[in-house]
């Protein structure tokens, strides 16, 4: 029995001659943007035209393409170890994507997708599998593939964020910060429509700060936060950079609670624009925490989800 494992994830520009591709293919996505398609291929073009040479030089900061591609390919190697399946990543808005995928994979029997979103929404899960279907309809293979819509409280991948957190206090006591969650926000009006993404954010953060405490780390307090948001429409709040005036003369670890992987929103937004802020601000000791990586915990629990999904 050939069995394949595909880890969905958005993608990132592997150049930076790919920087807009990326911004197009995730502009032009229905469910990012549900404008009708000319109205939305407008909207895509000005958004283009406005973000692509800062989105440029914010890759050139992290030498010329996504962290991203570093860090799937280092949990490919880590979970190939540990299940017998063939691993592929499939991005949604830079290759490599799922048509090119699938095409290989056409003398596999079970194909196993596994988003790296824990938590569901339809501007991430469901746009990616809307796009892996697509392409296993034109294939012929959709029979061959089993999926999972979520696992934003699955016990490994909550012990791999605490172990994350752990790495970002040191040696320091956690009664001396302020835990800060941040998760890429989405406009108010997709959550007023039915989107889990928020309800399973917080269902996260809550599992989480449950494993804190009972792994004996009790921080000053915890809050929760959204970043990332773009343009003029209402977002989820409270935003990250009002949140953080909050902390003047405060310690703060901030934890990417929405992603598995880092990538530009972390190592860059989070790492560096708001480190930047953070200073301005007067805040007395600021730190990132990693996101999960190919932690072995973080790894354990996608080999776990891989299991049960073939019972």
């Amino acid at each position: 029995m050939k069995k394949a494992i595909l880890l969905l994830n958005m993608g990132g520009p592997n150049d930076l001659d790919e920087v807009k591709i990326f911004l197009n293919n995730m502009f032009n996505d229905h469910r990012i943007i549900s404008a009708p398609k000319p109205i939305r291929w407008l909207i895509s073009k000005l958004i283009i035209w406005k973000r692509e040479e800062e989105a440029k030089s914010n890759y050139s900061k992290l030498n010329g393409k996504s962290p991203i591609v570093k860090y799937t390919q280092e949990l490919i190697e880590t979970l190939s170890k540990e299940v017998d399946a063939n691993i592929y990543a499939v991005m949604r808005y830079t290759p490599p994507f799922a048509m090119e995928v699938l095409e290989k994979l056409q003398n596999i029997d079970e194909i196993y997708a596994i988003p790296l979103y824990p938590q569901h929404s339809s501007t991430t899960t469901l746009s990616s599998l809307d796009d892996l279907y697509k392409a296993s309809g034109k294939l012929g293979l959709t029979n061959k593939i089993k999926t999972i819509s979520n696992y934003h409280t699955h016990p490994l991948y909550i012990k791999s964020v605490v172990s994350r957190i752990k790495e970002a206090l040191q040696n320091n006591e956690a009664g001396e910060f302020e835990l800060l969650f941040s998760a890429h926000g989405l406009p108010q009006k997709i959550i007023d429509k039915g989107d889990l993404y928020q309800k399973h954010i917080i269902e996260t953060v809550e599992s989480v700060e449950k494993a804190l405490i009972n792994n004996g780390l009790n921080f000053a307090a915890s809050h929760l936060a959204y970043q990332s948001r773009l343009g003029p429409v209402e977002w989820l709040r409270p935003y990250m950079d009002e949140k953080l005036r909050e902390f003047n003369n405060k310690k703060v670890v901030v934890v990417p609670i929405a992603f598995t992987l880092d990538n530009s929103e972390t190592e860059f937004e989070l790492d560096i624009e708001y480190r930047h802020l953070a200073s301005e601000i007067g805040i007395a000791d600021y730190r990132v925490a990693k996101a999960p990586n190919a932690h072995p915990d973080f790894v354990a629990c996608l080999a776990d989800l891989y299991t049960k999904m073939q019972k």
